[in-house]
């Protein structure tokens, strides 16, 4: 990016002048002027060119002076960059893909939608809004597994996320092997910010680590684990083969252990009941883990003065020349 500025504009201040020189000169000229009997001769001399011909020496003077006021004013230019110094949250996103996500209590465009199929918009819709960060994504049923490592290539994460389907880890919760899979993802990182967002609409069912357990390693490591449960409370409808279209079953979630999560990890726990709430939730997180990014701003500046004083230089030797040569004036 180029900048341009003038180190010395004061002496722009000096440009009024020009309009006294210009004055001098006109006036200067009139007083001078000799009476002749006959200006024949002196008519054939200047080769009967005209009045507007003979202000060229006073505007090449002009021009020349105005120059040099510009290069005065010590014009510079030059290269303006700038570097940008962050360093990006480390972000692991743990999605339940039990088979209770299925259920249709969600609406996306005023048409039933199911809990996954909600999340994987709000989340998508998350990703979209970060920069700088690390982000990945561990999905959780029975089993846990890492869908993506931690990338700052989003069309990848994303890419991941589309592929995520119902049931594709199994049909449990294991809410603790989920968070103890995002935590040894996350601990080697070499960032100092790293967060779990776990997302789940049930409890802990199965898994080998309980979930209060796998908390106390995260603080230990510094990472905070945000927990949403998603879901209304009570009865949810899922879809059916039958003409009855929807069916209603009772979803249970363990909101306790999800707080007690959230607050051994000194983050928050968040209640999703609606494609609305889920969205303001990922909002405000995003605002509560902002990357704090520092930009620093150079310029190099060369000096061009010479690019005016140059030109100046050729309007004086012009006007010399033409005063002597073709613009020459007769001896008072």
């Amino acid at each position: 990016m180029t900048s341009w500025r003038f180190a010395d504009p004061i002496f722009f201040g000096l440009i009024p002048c020009l309009a006294i020189v210009v004055y001098v000169a006109l006036v200067g000229r009139r007083q001078e002027r000799l009476r002749f009997s006959d200006v024949g001769l002196a008519s054939a001399a200047q080769g009967g060119r005209g009045q507007l011909f003979r202000l060229i020496p006073l505007g090449l003077r002009v021009s020349m002076l105005f120059l040099v006021i510009v290069a005065m004013a010590r014009p510079q230019g030059g290269s303006k960059g700038q570097e940008v110094l962050s360093e990006g949250v480390d972000i692991m996103l743990v999605a339940d893909t039990s088979g209770s996500m299925d259920a249709m209590d969600f609406t996306l465009g005023g048409q039933r939608a199911t809990r996954l199929e909600v999340a994987k918009k709000v989340i998508r819709e998350f990703v979209a809004g970060r920069v700088n960060d690390r982000i990945g994504l561990v999905v959780f049923g029975e089993e846990a597994f890492v869908q993506c490592p931690t990338t700052l290539d989003y069309g990848i994460l994303v890419n991941s996320l589309d592929a995520v389907k119902l049931k594709m880890a199994g049909d449990g919760t294991a809410i603790g092997s989920a968070l103890g899979t995002a935590v040894a993802s996350l601990e080697p990182m070499p960032g100092t910010s790293k967060i779990v967002i776990l997302l789940t609409d049930g409890k802990n069912t199965t898994g080998i680590l309980d979930p209060e357990q796998a908390a106390r390693a995260a603080a230990t490591y510094g990472i905070k684990v945000y927990t949403i449960g998603v879901g209304t409370d009570g009865e949810a409808p899922f879809r059916t083969g039958g003409l009855r279209g929807y069916v209603y079953q009772k979803v249970e979630m363990d909101e306790p252990t999800l707080k007690a999560i959230a607050k051994a990890t000194g983050a928050r726990y968040f209640r999703a009941d609606s494609s609305e709430s889920l969205a303001q939730i990922f909002t405000l997180i995003d605002d509560m883990e902002k990357t704090k990014v520092e930009v620093r701003e150079w310029v190099d500046y060369d000096e061009l003065f010479r690019s005016f004083l140059l030109p100046a230089l050729l309007l004086l030797m012009t006007e010399l020349v033409l005063r002597a040569t073709w613009l020459r004036t007769l001896p008072g």
